[in-house]
């Protein structure tokens, strides 16, 4: 195993020297990705309130049918504009947000003592009107939960008898467990992260040596060529594994200094945490370095070699993409899965839950296996005289 070790040990300093691929590769993700985090927290929680304050300006077709619930709403503070000629292509034009549209028989019904209708037109597609749409049916259902509990009164009706049950909320979560609503894309970046880390050497170390004729002098030496190979891998595995840990080290006090207090969240790692999360994902590692060095050594090229990379960050993102879009509940089988598994455990980590031991070895040791299969493929690529001299 000397060979190994020579080999590991070469490609981990010559990789040192190269401090441009070195930042890239290691040290880019752990600034990178806590920064943009945090401004885009920022961005959208101080455009959220913006909105949130920001006072209703709203037109009204048909005022004229409903005096006394636009003086309510003129009390609540919302501007009532002019009516539009035409507002249903203003809304779609995006010229106005929401429009408030009374019909002609508003006045009708409200005498019968019908529910009378009052359309609000808007285009929920757009995300920008969501917050004023949602405000404005927010006023309109408290006048008329108002009105209906003044007309039970004047009937000498209690206005709770129309509330068959009472809904009381039992919350069983923690600040803790909360975090993870906010920490959603911690389990994405962190599956990026096991195979960025270790890309630009995994291709470097074996289509950038085939393309540099450096790799037959190397393979000339009386050592075996399984022990180059996993020396290789184990120098990506070692790359990757260091930019995992310092992108969750950043994370971890990163995610205090978001504006989270008056939510109720509680976004600090604990120390266990952390040191949970990077057992968990740790066979991913190996499975990355495995996957990467794999295909780098089938390319015929550097170029080659740098456009299959593309398509491998596909496999870390499918796991994660399901779990935000279907959120499921984790069970004994799915520990079998590699990366789902690690995206499922990670969140019982944030939420600082117990996890279940079981369940942290299946999926540690399914992943494993799988990687050290691919690795031990990946051994015998350089036996191969086509695969060595593909020029």
């Amino acid at each position: 195993m000397n060979g190994l070790a020579t080999v590991y040990k070469k490609e981990v300093r010559e990789n040192l020297r190269d401090r441009r691929s070195l930042f890239n590769s290691v040290l880019l993700g752990p600034i990178l990705f806590p920064i943009l985090f945090i401004g885009l927290a920022y961005f959208a929680g101080s455009k959220q309130q913006e909105r949130v304050e920001q006072i209703l300006e709203i037109p009204v077709v048909g005022a004229e049918h409903a005096p006394n619930l636009v003086k309510f709403l003129q009390q609540q503070g919302v501007i009532i504009l002019p009516a539009p000629d035409n507002p249903e292509t203003q809304v779609r034009a995006q010229e106005v947000q929401v429009i408030v549209r009374i019909p002609e028989n508003f006045s009708q019904q409200w005498k019968a003592g019908e529910p009378a209708i009052v359309e609000v037109i808007a285009d929920p597609s757009r995300r920008e009107s969501d917050i004023p749409m949602q405000r404005v049916k927010g006023l309109l259902n408290a006048y008329g939960g108002q009105i209906g509990h003044l007309r039970l009164q004047l009937r000498g009706v209690s206005p709770t008898i129309q509330n068959a049950i009472m809904v009381k909320d039992v919350d069983l979560s923690t600040p803790q467990s909360r975090g993870m609503l906010v920490m959603i894309m911690l389990p994405y970046v962190l599956m990026i992260t096991a195979f960025t880390g270790g890309m630009h050497l995994a291709v470097d170390t074996t289509a950038g040596e085939k393309e540099r004729k450096s790799l037959e002098p190397l393979l000339i030496n009386p050592v075996p060529r399984w022990q180059i190979m996993l020396g290789k891998m184990c120098a990506t595995a070692t790359y990757a594994f260091a930019s995992l840990s310092l992108t969750l080290l950043a994370f971890r006090f990163a995610f205090p200094l978001l504006p989270t207090g008056a939510l109720g969240v509680d976004l600090n790692l604990s120390a266990e945490a952390v040191g949970g999360i990077l057992l968990a994902v740790a066979p991913v590692v190996i499975l990355a370095a495995a996957m990467l060095t794999t295909l780098a050594s089938l390319a015929k090229s550097l170029r080659e070699a740098q456009s299959y990379m593309g398509l491998v960050f596909m496999i870390p993102m499918i796991p994660s993409l399901i779990f935000m879009v279907n959120p499921m509940k984790p069970e004994t089988w799915m520990m079998g899965i590699p990366m789902f598994s690690q995206n499922l455990l990670i969140g019982e980590f944030v939420r600082g839950e117990p996890v279940n031991l079981l369940w942290l070895g299946l999926s540690m040791s399914s992943t494993l296996l799988i990687g050290l299969a691919i690795a031990a493929v990946a051994a015998t690529l350089f036996n191969r005289p086509r695969i060595v001299f593909s020029n």
